[in-house]
């Protein structure tokens, strides 16, 4: 199979590239397979789109929490605390 047609067929590697792409920069061989292979693929430009929109939802509500001053009370705090470390002593 010729290296075009891996890159227009591999969907797998595609989606990797639209999340590798929302955290850091993708490199040019990387941008130019991404969007061959998006030029032919409805579904992993429905994905692109999706994964934008989940991924700005996310960002908001995280920077919502972090304005409001919403954090976990100390008992409960504490209880996960000992929680974690008797798991970790059973094993």
């Amino acid at each position: 199979m010729s290296h075009l047609k891996k890159i227009i067929y591999n969907c797998k590697q595609a989606t990797f590239l639209i999340e590798k792409k929302a955290i850091k920069r993708l490199s040019f061989r990387e941008t130019v397979e991404l969007r061959i292979h998006l030029y032919g693929c409805s579904f992993c430009r429905l994905f692109g789109v999706q994964s934008r929109a989940i991924n700005n939802i996310v960002k908001e509500l995280f920077r919502r929490s972090m304005q409001s001053g919403i954090s976990l009370d100390e008992r409960f705090k504490n209880n996960l605390q000992q929680r974690i470390e008797e798991e970790l002593k059973k094993n």
